[in-house]
């Protein structure tokens, strides 16, 4: 089956409003002609609406870079699915290693925040990986499992046509690390060998599966050669408009 490829920018804790709309503008420069793939900007909360002003009819999906499972209430600090669309954002990333790491949310709270994201109409990014320490020790496998396992805990078969998997090994993210194409492709492989066991063959073979972990100009094309690979998941290269540009129109 052929799955329409996603390039997706997570802009992370930079960009202020006139540095979102110039950017913004001008990654949609780029798109022109590109219609055969899907683009994903995920900017921070305070210019989602900017980047959906700026990005208008391109096309271009607008994201969150996370996300509450309510609708609204006494959740300090966070922003529900009706915010995120309010803004006019129609997806949100979940389960990034950042917060993982960082704010120690674990797959409970992900697999809260996506299925709440679902209920609500967006479309969700569920990122997984292993850190360094988990892949010498040979727990990748059952890393993945568990997160994936976890993360779509009660996400029946229907409901996968609006989620989208990111594999970024934690070691690889921003640290100019990349993994080697062939461990990229066997995580992959085992991703979507999972998805079939826990679903069924179709519904594996129509989730896009994207890569993340130091993706730039000089390596997107041997990324996307790779058969479960269908896109991407960028972070520093995507705060430019001319590296996210040649990685939109990789060959």
């Amino acid at each position: 089956m052929k799955r329409r490829p996603l390039i997706a920018g997570n802009w992370k804790m930079h960009t202020t409003t006139a540095e979102a709309r110039d950017l913004a503008t001008a990654i949609a420069g780029t798109c022109v002609g590109v219609d055969d793939r899907d683009v994903l900007l995920s900017p921070p909360y305070t210019v989602l609406r900017d980047v959906a002003e700026c990005v208008g009819r391109t096309g271009i999906i607008v994201a969150a870079q996370n996300v509450c499972w309510e609708e609204k209430g006494a959740y300090t600090g966070e922003i529900s699915p009706v915010m995120v669309r309010a803004a006019g954002g129609s997806a949100a990333i979940v389960g990034h290693s950042e917060r993982r790491q960082i704010f120690l949310e674990n797959d409970e709270m992900v697999n809260r925040r996506l299925t709440g994201a679902l209920a609500f109409g967006l479309t969700v990014i569920l990122c997984i990986g292993e850190t360094l320490a988990e892949r010498e020790s040979g727990d990748t496998f059952a890393v993945l499992e568990r997160q994936i396992r976890k993360g779509l805990a009660g996400v029946g078969g229907e409901a996968m046509a609006g989620v989208v998997i990111a594999y970024e090994p934690v070691w690889a993210i921003g640290t100019g690390k990349t993994a080697s194409k062939e461990q990229a492709q066997e995580a992959h492989a085992f991703i979507r060998g999972l998805l079939a066991a826990i679903y069924e063959k179709d519904i594996a073979e129509q989730t896009r599966i994207l890569y993340g972990g130091s993706v730039k100009p000089a390596n997107i094309d041997e990324i996307m050669a790779q058969p479960d690979i269908d896109g991407a998941l960028v972070g520093g290269a995507a705060l430019d408009a001319q590296s996210f540009g040649r990685i939109i129109t990789f060959r």
